[in-house]
């Protein structure tokens, strides 16, 4: 790719529909290169009048729920309700080669093949929560392509998915029965976040199980505060493979988005997002200055090469990275 074409090469491609540039500009977007930042950013900042006008909806599920295989399923029923479908899915890299799977556009067969379907697997790159970090970026740049709809796929339960909530406009759990006590298998605060909750592989001799296991949600659900937005979550039942609940789901979550755009709580929310993103990208900011400062590295790869566990104290040298950066400001 030739990274030296202007901000307006990109633009125009993607209002354009020209999906190679879209997908040339989302690459701009993930890299680690502060000119190819810079340069994304432009684009963002030109595509900005383009963006928000889609419905963006989070996955999220424990392993081995098949979240690919639902996003497939599902995929099928957004696209049939006439809507231009971009899915966004996280994929696990290694924290230590930072590699990555980057299998879910060929387990998504049937999205990849569709003319109204986008597929983009990120590599989630060791940040929290497996969300990459261009992941809102990503969205942006689709939604000026003209996608409506937008599902960011995560790479699976932890306390950080609260990243996926706070970019997109559903929240989604998806949970398995008759896998143990359901309920032990996931953290109160990820079933305070979901919106709804969806019991996939419901079918053969599952059936009776996944009956049972949203019966149990129900109850626990019951007992949580209510929501800001004044939506009480749902449970539901499906199976990808049968592609039944399947629709269902689609028409509860079609009730999410109009009870939110009537009482007024969708703009609230994107607004809010919008003050958590500023917050994150100036963090992440701070971050990288600090970690990248040449005393602050060089007394790391000291503390590497010397550190003795039982005369270490963290707290204290913590402290002194923060001296060696404000001293070095101040200069």
């Amino acid at each position: 790719m030739n990274r030296s074409l202007p901000a307006s090469y990109y633009v125009e491609g993607i209002l354009n529909k020209n999906v190679t540039i879209l997908s040339r500009a989302i690459t701009l977007v993930e890299s680690q290169l502060a000119r190819h930042r810079d340069l994304a950013q432009e684009i963002i900042q030109d595509l900005l009048p383009h963006c928000g006008a889609s419905f963006r909806l989070g996955i999220t599920g424990v392993p081995g729920v098949g979240k690919s295989t639902f996003i497939e399923s599902y995929g099928r029923v957004v696209l049939e309700k006439g809507h231009r479908l971009a899915v966004l899915a996280i994929d696990p890299s290694s924290t230590r080669s930072k590699g990555s799977i980057l299998g879910d556009k060929t387990r998504m067969s049937y999205l990849s093949a569709q003319a109204n379907a986008y597929i983009r697997p990120s590599p989630s790159s060791g940040s929290l929560g497996g969300v990459a970090r261009a992941t809102h970026e990503s969205i942006l740049l689709c939604e000026a392509f003209g996608f409506d709809y937008i599902i960011v796929e995560t790479v699976g339960v932890g306390q950080s998915e609260t990243a996926v909530s706070d970019m997109t406009d559903f929240f989604l759990l998806l949970m398995l029965a008759g896998a143990g006590d359901e309920l032990q298998g996931i953290k109160r605060g990820i079933m305070e976040m979901a919106d709804g909750i969806a019991i996939t592989k419901a079918d053969g001799t599952n059936v009776q199980k996944a009956k049972a296991a949203r019966a149990e949600y129900d109850g626990a659900i019951h007992l949580f505060p209510p929501s800001e937005s004044g939506w009480i979550p749902e449970v539901k039942v499906c199976s990808s493979t049968e592609q039944t609940g399947i629709t269902d789901l689609y028409d509860m979550i079609e009730r999410y988005r109009q009870h939110s755009k009537a009482n007024g709580y969708f703009e609230h929310k994107r607004r809010e997002q919008q003050l958590d993103w500023m917050l994150f990208a100036a963090e992440e900011a701070i971050r990288e200055r600090f970690y990248k400062h040449p005393e602050v590295e060089a007394r790391l790869a000291y503390l590497k090469n010397t550190v003795q566990a039982a005369s270490f104290n963290p707290f204290q040298e913590g402290q002194r990275l923060i001296t060696l950066y404000n001293q070095s400001q101040t200069h």
